[in-house]
């Protein structure tokens, strides 16, 4: 691991953790287990998609961690209606935070006066944390900048970098992320987080929260870690 131990051990990593299951065919045990985990470990969310947030939202029912619902997940192209509608719905089961996928078609195409308009809409609902989604991996840095900008000017609370599905974070996009947000946002790293020494990477990278399905494997992994440079 390139960092030391005397960087990361300030850092809680399980305060930064959205606990993922985003898989299609999550089924309802699994979202039983996912809840349980969160309460156990203290994650701040549990991310799932929109038909499971009701029996999240019942089981963590006056417990710490949120249920965070994806929108528009994961293509971001469904129309601007049916993603408001979404997230409406998903606040008024027991969302607490939302993940909402960028339409990439208008960012590459110039259309940003109707992807700025798509997102305030739904930072306007009034929950206190919005995400939007990016793919990094399908976008130019130039086109990663200007996300960030409208996201900003839109009232989003944090930039996801990735879903998962078409590559997972890097190094270099968080700091680029972070290069522009200059602290005015959030940045949650997402995709291909598996190892406790990566994901202290990204935190030190700038990273301010993390995506992930891995969460209870990364948290052993930190005591494993903990325990070897206290020998």
């Amino acid at each position: 691991m390139s960092a030391s131990y005397s960087e990361i051990s300030s850092i809680d990593l399980a305060e930064l953790i959205d606990h993922s299951l985003l898989t299609p065919i999550a089924t309802d045990e699994q979202v039983i287990q996912w809840c349980a985990e969160a309460e156990r470990f203290n994650f701040p969310t549990v991310c799932l998609y929109p038909s499971y947030v009701a029996q999240a939202a019942e089981l963590l029912h006056g417990k710490r961690p949120k249920v965070c619902a994806v929108i528009g997940f994961p293509a971001g192209a469904t129309t601007s209606a049916v993603k408001l509608y979404e997230a409406q719905e998903a606040i008024e089961n027991g969302a607490g935070e939302l993940d909402v996928m960028v339409n990439l078609g208008w960012l590459k195409a110039g259309k940003t006066a109707a992807l700025h308009r798509e997102l305030a809409e739904i930072c306007q609902l009034g929950l206190p944390i919005v995400k939007a989604v990016l793919e990094t991996h399908l976008l130019t840095d130039a086109e990663k900048l200007l996300a960030v900008e409208i996201c900003i000017d839109a009232g989003i609370s944090l930039i996801k970098t990735n879903t998962g599905w078409c590559g997972g974070a890097t190094l270099d996009d968080v700091r680029l992320l972070k290069s522009v947000a200059k602290d005015q946002i959030g940045i949650k790293a997402a995709g291909g987080i598996h190892t406790a020494e990566f994901a202290y990477e990204l935190v030190l990278a700038g990273a301010t929260r993390l995506g992930t399905s891995s969460g209870v494997n990364l948290l052993q992994q930190r005591d494993t870690l903990e325990e070897a440079a206290e020998d």
